[in-house]
């Protein structure tokens, strides 16, 4: 009986990380070691300030609601349900819980002991990786599930210098200071610090005549207690020094320095020969030394980017950044964040490439210098969504110029937005096959322009102006004046105001997309071709959510929610009586992208076509349970925009 018991628990671990970067060896071991605990609705597991248990959670059937003391009361932080993972700081921790948790219904959870983890740990970098990933921003629940992290969205819009999750370019390699700077015991604080000073360094290591370790001095020691507490300096280092030194090997894989550092809050991790204090120091490896090393995070992508003009460098910036999404799609890191992070760093490149083109024209037209304009996202960049680098879709808008003036703005803007559409193309993102970018001077316009071809489109509802509102309403202020753009999106909305009948154009457009599956359950796959046999997600399952979502959001006046996944939120929220339906359609939206990137990834090409073949029977599902809402919201929208009408 134990053994079946044991089986289930693997067999239902094994589909969610970081159990599912598990061999079948470990995965049994940390099976037979799972303790199962039932807990009623309201029941507390633990509460904040609690020192943290033996054991991090994982949830088996129920949910648990982690929630934070606040002066207006208690706050529901965050809710984990199948397969999360969540008081994970009882792992690397040492230190309180930050959140407490109970159980929102009734639930059972598996107590996996930390004992057990940690020599996993210590021998499996991508499970080790994981974890740290979450833990640089001390996190303290790892979700499978990625359309709620509203939270990490906004660290990263709000703070350019989050690290929360830190993805090196080559995880065995990380530099290492080999010539550390050492001092014995006969030394004062002054001399210490003088010989910082002179080496340039943040940390002096004190050692005994053989040149082992007795404890070591940092530069945030002097400021903390020589500084603030005003210590003498002709004090010896053996009273300020910390004596506790925590030492590894130098050859120690870099998982294990990284986490060893985490778990223990060193800013500074002194190496060994043989890994203890009774061994030669060879070594020493600091935050700032981590820091370099993050080759892939999404801060010191960005940072790179935001300090060359080199398009050359540009382009291997973002080759690195597909890097970091493989990795953040592969470990099942939120889509809200993955979809965030990918727009910031396509967002500085747009910015950077709009600074280059403007230094090389803006002073042979300094009469239109000063001219606002803005430069335009559109389709899936326009709505936060373009992971990988499809084809690019974007514009300028700028303002209205006096008579004279209209010729050279004309030349000027559409020099400008050649140059920027020419460094992305450098960089990676094909151009347009419609040629619907900012080198055609069609999509090159002035505000009372933009004006026009919305209000025409509007009026006119004809396949063409049906096509172009499928990629231009779902446009983006990325540089310039975004006031431009406010001014167009004012009057968008008063043009759909006053003619609602388009509405029900566009909703005869999205009911009529085609299926994605047949009369017998079976994808519909194209019929010849270059892609025959495999089928198109993009058309079949992402353009009929991105549509319904658009068309809804515009019947609810709502503006300037682009992303699909946040408009059926957003419509979650307006109308309760469909909030579950639309909290579905955001998640299998969610789903839909993170499948096709990875299609691409490993491709090679846009992720469009699947074949179903190559698709394993829990992947074959998953894609087919995201089509299950489309069926309902075309429903919907059939009654609501009486379309039966319009269809006959």
């Amino acid at each position: 009986m134990a053994n079946v018991i044991v089986n289930r628990v693997a067999e239902f671990l094994k589909n969610f990380p970081p159990f599912s970067f598990l061999d079948k060896e470990d995965l049994e071991m940390v099976a037979s070691a799972v303790e199962i605990k039932y807990f009623d609705k309201d029941e507390s597991l633990f509460l904040q300030g609690q020192v943290a248990q033996p054991h991090f959670f994982v949830v088996k059937e129920g949910a648990i609601a982690l929630t934070e003391k606040k002066d207006s009361g208690e706050e529901i932080i965050e809710y984990c349900d199948q397969g999360d993972v969540f008081g994970v700081l009882a792992l690397l921790g040492k230190r309180p819980y930050v959140l407490s948790a109970h159980a929102a219904e009734d639930s059972l959870l598996y107590f996996v002991p930390v004992s057990v983890f940690e020599s996993i740990l210590n021998q499996n970098s991508r499970v080790a990786l994981y974890f740290a990933a979450g833990f640089a921003s001390g996190q303290v629940v790892v979700r499978k599930d990625l359309s709620e992290s509203q939270r990490a969205r906004k660290i990263f819009r709000n703070d350019s210098s989050d690290h929360s999750l830190l993805i090196f370019s080559d995880p065995s390699v990380v530099k290492i200071s080999e010539n550390v700077l050492t001092g014995n015991e006969s030394l004062n604080i002054q001399d210490a610090a003088k010989k910082m000073a002179f080496e340039e360094v943040s940390s002096i290591v004190i050692v005994n005549a053989k040149n082992h370790p007795l404890g070591i001095i940092t530069d945030k020691d002097l400021r903390k207690r020589v500084v603030a507490e005003g210590i003498p300096l002709t004090t010896p280092v053996s009273k300020l020094m910390s004596a506790d030194l925590i030492v590894k090997k130098s050859d120690s894989s870099f998982s294990d320095l990284y986490l060893c550092m985490i778990k223990n809050r060193l800013h500074h991790l002194v190496l060994t020969k043989d890994g203890t204090i009774h061994s030669p120091v060879n070594g020493i490896i600091s935050d700032h030394d981590i820091l370099l090393s993050m080759g892939n995070s999404p801060a010191v992508l960005i940072h790179a980017l935001l300090n060359t003009l080199d398009i050359n460098e540009m382009k291997m910036i973002r080759d690195r950044a597909e890097q970091m999404l493989r990795y953040y799609l592969e470990n099942e890191v939120s889509m809200d964040f993955v979809a965030s992070v990918m727009t910031e760093i396509n967002d500085v490149i747009l910015s950077q490439a709009n600074i280059i083109a403007f230094k090389k024209y803006a002073a042979d037209y300094p009469e239109i210098e000063k001219v606002n304009y803005c430069f335009l996202s559109l389709g899936s960049e326009g709505r936060e969504e373009q992971l990988l680098r499809t084809d690019q879709d974007n514009a300028i808008l700028y303002e209205d110029v006096p008579e004279h003036l209209k010729g050279k703005a004309s030349e000027y803007f559409l020099k400008i937005g050649s140059q920027i559409v020419e460094v992305l193309i450098h960089c990676g993102v094909s151009s347009c096959p419609g040629d619907i970018m900012a080198s055609n001077p069609k999509w090159v316009k002035p505000l009372s322009k933009w004006k026009e071809y919305f209000s025409d489109w509007i009026l006119k509802p004809t396949e063409e102006a049906l096509l172009n509102s499928s990629i231009f309403f779902d446009y983006r202020p990325v540089a310039g004046s975004k006031t431009l753009a406010d001014k167009l999106t004012e009057h968008i909305y008063e043009e759909l105001g006053r003619k609602h009948f388009f509405l029900n154009f566009l909703a005869k457009n999205a009911y009529m997309n085609p299926t994605p599956l047949g009369f017998f359950k079976g994808f519909v796959v194209e019929k010849s071709g270059e892609h025959k046999d495999e089928f198109d997600i993009k058309a079949r399952a992402m353009i009929p959510l991105t549509d319904i979502a658009r068309l809804l959001i515009f019947s609810h006046g709502v503006v300037k929610i682009n992303n699909t996944f946040k408009r059926f939120e957003k419509l979650a929220d307006l109308e309760p009586v469909n909030h579950d339906l639309f909290i579905q359609a955001g998640k299998a939206y969610e789903i839909l992208m993170r499948m096709r990137a990875l299609e691409g990834l490993q491709n090679g090409n846009n992720g469009r076509y699947i074949n179903p073949e190559k698709l394993g029977k829990l992947q074959k599902q998953l894609l087919k349970n995201t089509f299950a809402p489309i069926s309902e919201l075309q429903e919907i929208i059939r009654v609501r925009f009486q379309l039966d009408y319009f269809l006959k």
